[in-house]
């Protein structure tokens, strides 16, 4: 066991890992306190005393395979079939491969010994004492990548040749078997060249703009977001929403400049025979509109629901007053618990407080009934209805004629329906039926929608 786990730490060596001397007699005694026939054990043992970090493991599992899989598999084969064949032909490639350490680390890692070659691919990742290239670059590893794919090659060259020149000696079976030894120990070389692996970063940190990381969080739909995401979509949330509230603010500033009051300009005039004049302009206040939510809170659409009441509660300000309800199977009046509470507390009250019963089937119709019943006189044609949900309503009655009466007392009905569009009027979905008593429908999975729909409804 001392010797196979030796030779194992001499190629890690070769290749790149720190292994000292201690560890490998660490390493021998834990294998003793298992089951060694156990490869899962074996493996893990041997794993946790050479790959020091986690971006050491990707190396050591490349080495793992060639040393104890790869490279083991064949060393059987060549002792049942080839035996003193291979010895000689690697002997007589070895003459003829002369001082060339390319060729020799090559012939070296098909006889079963791939310390040198991986110490040569090693060495390829650094320029070591190498004189650098007049123009800088990385050209002289890729120079030197190229020398060795030439050393490959040759190698291949001189053994079809040392077959073909010893056709009569060797059996044909042995020719075969040598020909497909040879083959594989090269493409096992030239995967070491052009696949080496690269360290394990899984703590890398992508920095990235603002502007970009709020385009790219933005863009992820409402039921994707991690919980990570959630919290720094609510700071995304606070930003556009104030960048929406400072343009709002600029535009009724405007406003209020108003245009030129004739008759009080000359009124105001006649006190000091006109000089100077002061100009009085027309105030009038801004012209804020009136909004009343029906949202969805069943388990379905939950997750998107919460992000479009946080805000819509946010900019509440751009309104002359907002009326919120929720609903599942019945309806509940949530205005007083968003208007005297922060919007995450208010959300988690509603949740809470209120009588709805969040297990049961979403009723569409059951909702309108009791809106109809309870809170029609609230609309009129100053008052826009924003209704998020996904329109299924389980096969129940839809009450469109209700949905009809309420457009007809308001100024619009505005749908904002979290699921994907080709999912609309499929199975219990009753868009097909909503829609046509609407003055808009739009798709809401993400923030960007929704905030384009914010923007469009405030400016």
């Amino acid at each position: 066991m001392l010797g196979i786990v030796t030779r194992f730490a001499g190629a890690a060596r070769a290749a790149g890992l720190r292994v000292s001397s201690s560890e490998v007699l660490d390493c021998t005694r834990h294998l003793s306190m298992i089951d060694a026939l156990d490869e899962a054990q074996f493996r893990t043992v041997l794993r946790a005393n050479f790959a020091k970090s986690l971006r050491e493991q990707a190396q050591f599992d490349q080495l793992y395979e060639l040393f104890f899989k790869q490279l083991s598999t064949d060393a059987q084969s060549e002792a049942q079939v080839l035996g003193r064949a291979l010895e000689q032909a690697l002997a007589a490639l070895k003459e003829q491969a002369g001082e060339n350490p390319v060729l020799m680390a090559a012939l070296d890692m098909i006889s079963g010994e791939p310390s040198a070659f991986l110490a040569m691919m090693n060495d390829l990742e650094t320029d070591g004492e190498r004189p650098a290239m007049a123009m800088g670059g990385n050209l002289g590893q890729v120079a030197r990548r190229l020398e060795v794919m030439l050393g490959l090659n040759d190698i291949r060259g001189l053994a079809a040749q040392f077959l073909e020149q010893n056709r009569s000696t060797l059996p044909w079976q042995v020719r075969r078997d040598m020909e497909r030894h040879f083959q594989a120990r090269l493409e096992m070389a030239n995967r070491l060249l052009t696949q080496a692996p690269r360290p394990e970063n899984a703590g890398l940190v992508r920095a990235m703009s603002h502007e970009k990381r709020m385009a790219q969080l933005g863009e992820t739909p409402f039921v994707s977001l991690s919980p990570k995401e959630v919290a720094e979509m609510r700071f995304v949330i606070d930003h556009l929403v104030r960048k929406l509230k400072d343009t709002v603010a600029r535009r009724y500033a405007a406003r209020t400049r108003g245009v030129l009051d004739v008759k009080r300009t000359l009124r105001r005039a006649a006190r000091f025979q006109g000089v100077p004049m002061e100009i009085v302009l027309k105030k009038r206040p801004p012209n804020k509109g009136k909004i009343v939510t029906l949202c969805d809170v069943s388990g379905s659409v939950w997750s998107a629901a919460r992000f479009m009441l946080n805000m819509l509660y946010a900019v509440q300000d751009c309104f002359s007053r907002v009326k919120s309800f929720i609903f599942v199977a019945g309806l509940a009046d949530v205005t007083p618990i968003f208007e005297h509470n922060a919007i995450n507390q208010a959300i988690e009250r509603v949740l809470r407080e209120t009588n709805l019963e969040y297990g049961a089937s979403t009723d569409y119709g059951a909702t309108l009934r009791d809106f109809a019943r309870n809170h029609m006189d609230i609309l009129n044609k100053k008052t826009t209805i924003i209704i998020i949900g996904d329109g299924r309503s389980n096969y129940c009655n839809p009450e469109a004629k209700i949905l009809d009466t309420m457009r007809e007392k308001s100024r619009r009905i505005v749908w904002l329906n979290p699921e994907p569009p080709q999912f609309w009027y499929s199975g219990d979905s009753e868009m097909k039926t909503y829609e046509r008593y609407c003055h808009e429908v739009r798709p809401c999975q993400n923030l960007n929608q929704l905030m384009e729909f914010i923007s469009d409804l405030v400016l």
